[in-house]
This record gives C-alpha cells, structure tokens and sequence, in this order.
C-alpha cells in the first residue's frame, strides 16, 4: 500500500485512544505488522490530555498507512471515536482495536479471507483475554466453544449463544457498506456501547461467518488502580447504563419477533451480567443496594419464568431476596454463588423440607425458591461441609492482630456437646511454600453460629520468605469430635480499608518488605499482602523490581518458566503413557504381584474384592496393590498397598505385575506386557447393547475401531456368568471363545451362597446395624440405573415417583432403600427419615442385597444379580420407548423376559408393592427360569475356581 497509497485497502483498523500514549505504539504497530498489508490505520483520539494525540500523529508521519483523527472534545467512551474513525475509513472492511491491546499477526488476513470465501458481512474471530500483570503469562481464551471451527450462518437465529456472550466489537470485520447500509453506529454518552453496536450488527448481518483462529489479544491488567469501565461496578450508574442497553435491545428484538433471542438474552443477564454486580454488592452502602434493587426489579420482574429455569438453586435464592431485599439473606447466598461449595446459613427444617431461611416461607413462590432440601446440606456431615466463616472482629497492634469470627452452623451439624478445636492457618499462596498456624483459644456456641476469637502474634511468628510469597491466605481449621473442617474467612461486614499494615520481619528481612497489608480477596475472604512502608523497604522494593526486568533477570525468570513447563509436561498424559511404556521395557516383572481395580478406581467392591478376599481367606502368598481415584481413597482395607490411579507408583504398579485383575478396564492407551496376566471380571450381564453393538463405535472411524479392539485384546481371560453373556458381550468385544472364563461372577457367591441359608449375611447385618435399619419390617431395593443426556453425558437422577407419597404410604410396612448407579447421586428430603434410606454411597452392592427383601429396578443390569437370590423384582420401566429408541437398544425384550411384574406408572407400581408375600409366591417359577436362562455358571465358587486356577498351582497360572 504504501507504493499506491491511493489504492483502497481491504481493510481499515480503527484504534481508538484516550490517554495512553505509552501503549499506542505498539498497538498500531500489530497493524502494520500484519501479514495482510493492504490496511490502513484510523487513530481516533477522544480528545486526551497526555500527549497522545501528539504520539498518533507522529505514528502518521512515519507512515503513509496511518492516520490520525482528534475529536473536538472528550466523549466519555468508546462508542464515538470509533464511529469518527469508520466516517473517515477507506478501507472495504472494518476492524477496532484499543490501544491497549493488540492484533494477532495474520489476524486481517485470516478475517479477509472468511470475508471473501462466504460474502460474510461480518466475521468473527477467536479473542484471548491476557494477564499481562500474571507472572505466569495466564491467558483465557473467550467463549471458545464458538470457535473450533469455521461455521456460517444465515441469521443470528441458528446461532443465540453469539448474541448473548460475545457482545465484544474488537474481534470482529465489518463490511463496511453493511454498516454504512444499516446506519450501524455506537451510541453516544453511555457505557456497554459494544452491547448494542454488537446485537445491532449480529441482527442486520444476513450472513456471518465464525473462524477458529485467534484474531485479538485483550491485555487484562489485574491489579489495576484505576478499574476499566466495565469494572466500575460500585458507581450505580455503571448498572444503569448496562440496564439502559439491554432495555434497547429488548425493544430491537421485539420489533423484529425474536422472542427465543430475548429469552437467551434474558437468561445470559440473570446468569452473568447480574452476577458480576451481585459480588460487589455486601460491600456497598445501604444507598446504592437500594436503587440497585429498584433498578433490577424494574427490569427484570417482566421476564418469563423460562428465564430463571436453568439457574441453579441458589442463584434463583440471590435473585428472589435482592428483590424483597432482603440484605441479611442476600450476603450469605452471595457468598455461596460466589464460592459455589459452600454452605452460608444456618438453614430451616420444616415440614420435612430444608429452607435457606426462615423468611418469605408465607410467600408461596418464596417457599418455592428457598427450598434447598435438594442440595443435600442436611445429609452431609461436618467434614464434608465448607462452612460460611464471617470475620467479626478485626484489630491491629504493635504484636499482630486479633481476630473474631462466626462459624455458620447450619442445622446444628456441630453439636453443642461436641469436643472443638481450631487452629487459623496463614498459607503463602504461591504451592509449596511455608505455613503458620495459630490456636485459637475461644470457642463457642451462639445461637446459629460457633464463634471464635484468637491473638495471633504476627510480628514474632509469622516469617515470610520476603518477596516470592507476597500474598497469604487465611483458613479455619475446626475439628468436631476428631472430623476436621476447613473454611475461609469471609469479610463482609467490616471494613479493611482503614486498616494499618502490621509489622513483620521477612527472612530477607525488612529491606525487602516490612508489613502485612490485610485486603479481601476476588472471592470475599480475607488475604494479606506483603508491602514495604519503610524508606530503605521502598528503595530496596524499586530496585527489585527494576532488576527483575534486566537482561539476566528476564533471561533466569525465562529458566525458570522452562523449568515449570518441563515439570508440568512430565505430569502430562502423553509424557506418562511414554515412561510408563520405557518401564516394561526395562524393568523386570515383579512375581506375585496383583493389582486390582474396581470400577475405575471408584470403590473396593465387586468381583475384583471377591477374589482379593478368597486369596487372603487362603493365605495365598501374593502382593496386593488396590488402585484408587480421587483426592483420597475411602472404604478400602488397611493393610493394602494403595496407588493413586495415573500417578507415577500406579504406572509402575502395573508395568511391573504379575496380574491385573479389574472389572470395567485399566487405561486403554496402557499396553499390557505378555508376561503379565490379565483377568477382565467385567461388572455386569447386558440387556443394553455394549461394546461394537453399540452406534457410537460402529460409526467410529478404522483407527478409532482399531485402537478400541487393541485395548480390549489386553483381556487374557473374560470372566461370564452364563450363555447369554456368550452371546452378547462376547462377540459385542470380540473376545474369542478360549478366553471366557465360565466361572461365574466371583460377587456374586454370596448371593448364591445366601439363597439357602437361614441366618442373615454377616455383611448385611452390619450394614443395617450400622444405618439403623429395622429388620422386624421388610427391606425393599430401588435400584435404577442411569440415563443419558442427548449429548452422551449422564443425566441427572430424578425419581420417577414422589418419595414423600411412597414413604407416607409404606413407610410403617417396610423400610426402602435407594441405590442408584455409580454415576449418579441423590439426596433425600428430612421427611421421609427413617423410612428411606439412601445407601447409594455404599462401596460394594452385595451386603445391600442381601439386606434387600424385594427390589425395584428398571433396564439395570443388578437384576441378574439379585435373580439369584430368588427374591420378587418389580420392574419400573416408565421411560421404556424412549430409553430404547434413544438409547443404544437392547438385546431382548424385557416386558416378555422380566421375571416379575413390569409396571409404567407411578400408581401400578404402587399397587403392586402392596402384597408382597403376593408377589414372592407368584413369580418363584420365573425367577428360577431367568436364573437358568443367565447365570447358570453361578455357583457360587467362583472365586475359589479363579484362585484354583491361577494360583493355587502357579505353574499352571497361564
């Protein structure tokens, strides 16, 4: 362009700027740079004070690409400047950028070409939000789900989400006759312009093309002391604008018909805009709280119910007390939407329902909204919880500080009686720095709460390192009666902003810092910061941080960012899979050693126990090593080695065995060495179809299918319980005929072993011991399996019939209990105590069987199990047509197979369960069918077959 600088460019890049002389350059520099060169640069100055316009119109007269523009007085926003800049543009398209922030290289280029391909009049690119404050380089990619690949439409109609989250103007190309056609311009004197300019342009474009390249960095200062437009959410009139702009686009949607649009919008305001004000709120005065909430009444008190469907219970709860505002309700609710998992008030029981507060109950919406019951806060002991810890108290003096605070006690989880004891805990927040815990000395019940009080003497105690660990945090760790509970300290209701700064001595010493600056953090909980007041502290800080950006600073902090991404590539999947494949390669086999696994690490349980438990029973000479998944394993025995499943002892755990021994897969990119043995006890007969039945894996690709198969192939032995599991699971994951192992399930030799037998289960009895479970009453089973979503996920467990009605109609004739599936979870209200009891969190299924007189389950494969206990079944199929047609299909018809009752509705099921000596008697001959038809290889001796096999004799293992 610049040899025919009368040629029309391709595009025109308007940077708009107002008081930022130092980043203008490089920011018109990422235009010129680009790989595109036919653009030219629009600086459009709002009229700044700081030499800016001087620095655009030197930029110009370096290049005939650039020019430069000055408004005749500031405008207040970015709206106007740009819309100087497209008046004067030549280009056939138009791009913005602030000058705070950056293009990427091939950015016009890759825009233009999207442009010209589909005839777009407006293409959108993928935007990346950098920290450049983070030590890190932490960069977050923008809504990118709507940018993995190139897609165009026709109407903003087929695609809502683009409307509603990215409403952003700087990561877009507009044809510029579009604009100009459809009088698109920023509106003027009000913030959130990019809002309206973005629906406006989204609903005139008659096409639009998304690309999944990066176009836009939008550099992000953190820590900034003066907080951009948008994050002015303490002046109320930075909420009256975003309302007034919404208020706009609601009247441009109405008068084009688009009610599904404004619905999407109205959800995306009530989940996101709405909330970004929310977390500020129980930080400002009681004024600006009350024309907030007349403000969001207005608004939003016309939306349709549809709009608050999928917010979650609790951000239904915020929105409903902001609107009563009700302050003393709304701060603890807050406090939860904004730290998700914990529990902020001391909740209500009544009418066997659990509320978030007494209030509003009279109201029925209110009752509606307040329940929380489902939330499952009343069911979770205090070890699970993460409590609400207001601080209540905070004064400073020449030692430290003193601190109080309330410890919310919701339905008095803590007893009053309860053995307490607590320590505050300062933590750098940088891992794997140095902690201070301080005792607390007061502890008590009051009302709602458990207060507390300590002197926690910082200037002697606390010795922080002095310049890598500037930021600390503060936790509560409370022990009840031996369970120990953690929470952070929530400020709220005090004010830090007059707080002092505390004196400390740093290891480094006073000349890097010399106090303890206490702030409240993102989320509400009280930090504290190193900072220097002293003046050898200030000028030992200054030159820190002048050397730190020296050559060989930058050049050690480059070392040290190699040296944390080496470190984190290690831990990667792809870095394991490598070692652990180098591990069988080089290291030996270590003879007689077993790893199991259930249920992908999940629960010590299943056929994988059964065998464990008979090869202890006979003292078998082996080495055990039970693998485990998550944070902690829970229910497993004592004296087993136990490996985190994907840490480095897992990987080497199974290079090196002897045998692997589980019921659902290890890994399916770990290969499996010839020396080793691998028994496959799988977890259950099939009525749904699995494996290469199923569609999904048919419609995989030949590399797909083929990796599956070689995972599979791993199998040395697949254990099956009858002729049907040699029908269907067999060939469904090809596994060749000299492979089954037709033993039977090893879990299930209890329940073969029980069918006769006059006494209960010894595992039984202590699990209705331990529930205090009644066994003068029968014990009847519901046990459903899962469902999926369309999506492939796992819905969520709903009951297909109202619990209360069930326990209020059987509740003093038997006890139920509820197993869903692993995958699933459930929580029940106080009204039905006593009378069910949700035992889905037990680790192994069998002792609940045994427990169980009767059972109620749907497609789940437990009926093939619990069949040979030849007890009654009842078969709850509710959702029959569309779990078949939508699901993977099954391999029979279970209304014509069922040995039992198959039942549709509520009420039949209901009536069934009415008699069931009844129920017993008539389907004893159906029962002892079904056992022939699919499990007649349980005989109860399957595990003593299993270790016969492969180590009562070890030279005949393989």
């Amino acid at each position: 362009m610049s040899e025919h600088p009368d040629t029309t460019p391709d595009i025109s890049v308007v940077v708009i700027v107002f008081n930022d002389a130092e980043r203008l350059p490089t920011a018109v520099q990422s235009v010129l740079d680009q790989t595109l060169q036919s653009v030219e640069v629009i600086i459009a100055d709002d009229h700044s004070t700081d030499g800016s316009y001087e620095v655009a119109q030197q930029l110009a007269a370096r290049s005939d690409r650039v020019r430069a523009i000055q408004l005749a007085e500031n405008s207040g926003g970015c709206g106007e400047p740009r819309n100087q800049g497209v008046a004067v543009a030549r280009g056939r398209y138009v791009m913005f950028l602030d000058s705070d922030d950056t293009l990427e290289l091939n950015a016009c280029r890759n825009m233009l070409d999207a442009a010209e391909s589909t005839g777009a009049d407006l293409v959108s690119g993928l935007c990346v939000r950098v920290h450049t404050d983070n030590r890190h380089g932490k960069t977050v990619k923008w809504y990118p789900w709507l940018y993995r690949e190139t897609r165009t439409f026709d109407s903003i109609a087929e695609i809502p989400d683009l409307l509603v989250f990215d409403t952003l103007s700087t990561n877009k190309c507009y044809r510029r006759e579009f604009l100009l056609e459809n009088g698109l311009t920023f509106p003027r004197g009000i913030h959130y312009e990019d809002l309206l300019f973005s629906a406006q342009a989204y609903l005139a474009a008659t096409r639009i093309t998304l690309i999944p390249n990066t176009v836009y960095y939008w550099n992000v200062v953190e820590k900034a002391v003066e907080k951009s437009i948008s994050n002015r959410r303490h002046e109320i009139s930075n909420f009256a604008d975003r309302v007034e702009i919404h208020r706009r686009i609601d009247r441009i949607l109405a008068e084009l018909g688009h009610d599904e649009l404004k619905l999407h919008k109205d959800r995306k305001f009530l989940k996101n805009d709405l909330v970004l004000y929310l977390r500020d709120l129980p930080f400002l005065d009681d004024d600006y709280r009350h024309r907030f909430a007349e403000m969001t009444r207005g608004y939003i008190r016309d939306f349709p119910q549809a709009a608050y469907d999928e917010l979650s219970p609790i951000h239904r709860i915020c929105a409903y007390l902001l609107l009563q505002e009700d302050w003393a309700n709304l701060s603890p609710a807050i406090d939860t939407l904004i730290n998700t998992n914990k529990v902020s008030s001391p909740l209500l029981e009544r009418d066997g329902r659990v509320y978030w507060c007494t209030e509003h109950l009279d109201d029925p919406l209110g009752r509606e909204v307040l329940d929380v019951t489902d939330l499952g806060y009343h069911a979770k002991p205090v070890q699970r919880l993460s409590l609400r810890n207001e601080v209540t108290d905070y004064a400073e003096s020449p030692s430290g500080i003193t601190l109080a605070g309330a410890l919310v006690n919701p339905l008095g989880v803590i007893p009053p009686d309860a053995k307490l004891k607590a320590e505050l805990e300062f933590r750098a927040r940088r891992r794997s720095l140095q902690t201070f815990r301080f005792p607390v000395e007061s502890l008590k019940h009051e009302g709602e709460s458990v207060t507390w009080r300590a002197a926690l003497p910082l200037a002697a105690a606390l010795r922080p390192v002095g310049i890598v660990d500037d930021v600390w945090d503060v936790r509560l760790h409370l022990t009840v009666n031996g369970e120990r509970t953690t929470s952070r300290l929530t400020v709220s209701q005090i004010s830090l902003e007059d707080s002092g700064a505390v004196r400390i001595r740093p290891r480094l010493g006073r000349m890097m810092a010399d106090r303890l600056q206490p702030h409240a953090s993102a989320k509400g909980h009280l930090a504290f910061r190193l900072t220097q007041h002293g003046r050898l502290a200030r000028r030992t800080s200054m030159l820190v941080q002048r050397n730190m950006q020296s050559p060989p600073a930058e050049l050690a902090k480059k070392m040290a960012r190699k040296v944390v991404s080496v470190r984190k590539d290690l831990q990667s999947g792809p870095r394991k899979i490598e070692a652990y494949h180098r591990m069988i390669r080089l290291l030996p086999v270590r003879k007689g050693t077993v790893v199991f696994e259930s249920h992908l690490g999940k629960q010590y349980s299943d056929s994988p126990r059964a065998i464990y438990e008979e090869m202890c029973r006979r003292g078998v000479p082996f080495k055990a090593i039970w693998s485990y998944a998550g944070e902690r394993p829970t229910g497993f025995p004592k004296d087993v080695e136990l490996v985190r499943r994907w840490s480095w002892s897992y990987l080497k755990a199974l290079a090196q065995a002897e045998f692997w021994i589980d019921n659902q897969g290890f890994p399916l990119k770990l290969s499996k060495r010839p020396e080793t043995t691998y028994i496959q006890t799988w977890h259950g007969s099939a009525l749904k179809r699995m494996g290469f039945d199923e569609p999904k894996y048919r419609i995989q690709s030949e590399h797909e299918q083929r990796s599956y198969q070689e995972a599979i192939d791993r199998f040395d032995h697949f254990v099956v319980r009858g002729r049907h599991d040699e029908e269907t699971l067999a060939p469904a994951y090809r596994i060749p005929e000299e492979k089954l192992l037709r033993t039977g399930y090893p879990r299930n030799d209890a329940l073969v072993r029980a069918k006769d037998a006059e006494a209960l289960d010894p595992a039984a009895r202590e699990l209705a011991e331990r529930l205090g479970i009644r066994r003068d009453r029968p014990v009847v089973l519901y046990a459903p399996t899962f469902r999926e979503q369309a999506n492939g996920g796992v819905r969520k467990f709903e009951f297909p019939f109202d619990v209360d009605a069930f326990a209020d109609r059987f509740g003093d004739r038997f006890t139920l209990l509820i197993r869903t599936h692993y995958l699933n979870n459930v929580t029940l209200p106080p009204s039905v105590a006593g009378r069910v009891v949700n035992v889905s969190e037990e680790p192994d299924i069998t002792p609940v069987l045994l427990l169980a007189d009767a059972m109620i389950t749907d497609y789940s494969s437990v009926m093939f199990d619990y069949a040979l206990l030849q007890r009654p079944m009842v078969f709850f199929t509710y959702d029959w047509e569309e779990y078949v047609n939508n699901s993977r299909g099954t391999y029979f018809d279970l209304s014509e197979q069922a040995p039992g009752p198959v039942v549709r509705t509520a009420e039949e099921l209901f009536d069934v369960l009415t008699d069931l000596d009844a129920l017993a008697s008539d389907q004893e001959g159906r029962l002892k069918e079904f056992v022939t038809q699919y499990g007649e290889y349980d005989r109860g001796d399957a595990a003593a077959q299993i270790v016969d096999r492969f180590f009562g004799n070890r030279g005949d293992a393989r």
